[in-house]
């Protein structure tokens, strides 16, 4: 199944190029104060999947290339980012001081995990407001694993066992000297879409083609397969140092030809099995 919020905060089931509003069936969750940490909706998304099923099927639908695409996950509890995850792109962050600056320089594990603000998180149709024009604003083109059940020192073994699904991921970058987690932290820098692709349409997480281009040129380029670390081994890590909840966003790190973005750049990016979408970089006002 894939899973969208779309236009002004519609849910929506898409099924080939329709996108079926199911907003009805949110009437069915059941939700107290104090509010749990986590998504509600991908929470209960495996309860709730025969009603949006059938609530698809009750509508004609609209077209997708009609339909504004949000964020997939409204309430994640985080959005954990994995650093220096591509060889090819740690090669390349070595030779540009742009990217890497004077920063430490180890191992993804050496480096460890950072966390991006939740209120960076926007979808495709919402765009990216380039925050400061004076300085070098990088796209990074990545899978997100979403997970769908609480997860706290879970093994390697079975940690795609707690994945609801993929999506689309930009972790869109602020080059300097400061800490990740500010510089990844600007308003609409967390772009997930267009959909949610529920985990059991797709086989192997990590053996997929992507790529990201910009007016017809490629930019980025790669497979997942060339992960550091898979997606199994990040979900495992990440659970050892804090529990995760339904609707947490793994931005599995990026491969190399990161680059530049400037207002009126239109950002068009594919994942294999999950889709593709465009993405619109503005002046921030």
């Amino acid at each position: 199944m894939r899973l969208a919020w779309y236009n002004d905060n519609r849910l929506g089931v898409v099924r080939g190029e329709r996108v079926h509003d199911v907003s009805n069936v949110l009437g069915t969750l059941d939700i107290a104060y104090p509010y749990p940490p986590g998504d509600p909706l991908i929470a209960n998304l495996g309860q709730l999947r025969p009603q949006l099923e059938s609530a698809a099927d009750a509508t004609d639908g609209t077209a997708v290339a009609e339909a504004v695409f949000r964020s997939p996950v409204a309430n994640p509890s985080k959005v954990i980012g994995t650093p220096a995850n591509y060889m090819k792109h740690v090669e390349e962050a070595e030779a540009d001081p742009e990217i890497h600056t004077e920063r430490f320089r180890g191992k993804v594990e050496q480096q460890g995990l950072f966390l991006k603000a939740n209120s960076a998180l926007v979808g495709p149709g919402d765009g990216i407001a380039v925050r400061f024009p004076d300085r070098r604003t990088d796209h990074e083109l990545e899978l997100a694993a979403v997970i769908g059940r609480t997860a706290a020192d879970v093994n390697e073994a079975d940690a795609l066992d707690y994945v609801a699904g993929y999506a689309i991921a930009l972790d869109m970058s602020v080059r300097g000297p400061e800490d990740r987690s500010l510089r990844k932290s600007c308003d609409s820098y967390a772009v997930l879409g267009p959909w949610l692709v529920t985990a059991d349409e797709i086989a192997d997480p990590d053996n997929l083609d992507f790529e990201l281009t910009i007016g017809g040129e490629t930019r980025q380029s790669s497979n997942t397969r060339h992960m550091i670390l898979d997606t199994r081994r990040q979900i495992a890590w990440a659970s050892r140092f804090y529990t995760l909840h339904p609707g947490d966003i793994i931005m599995t790190g990026t491969c190399e030809g990161v680059g530049p973005v400037a207002p009126g750049d239109v950002m068009h990016c594919s994942f294999e099995t999950i889709g593709a979408m465009d993405v619109t970089v503005r002046e921030h006002l």
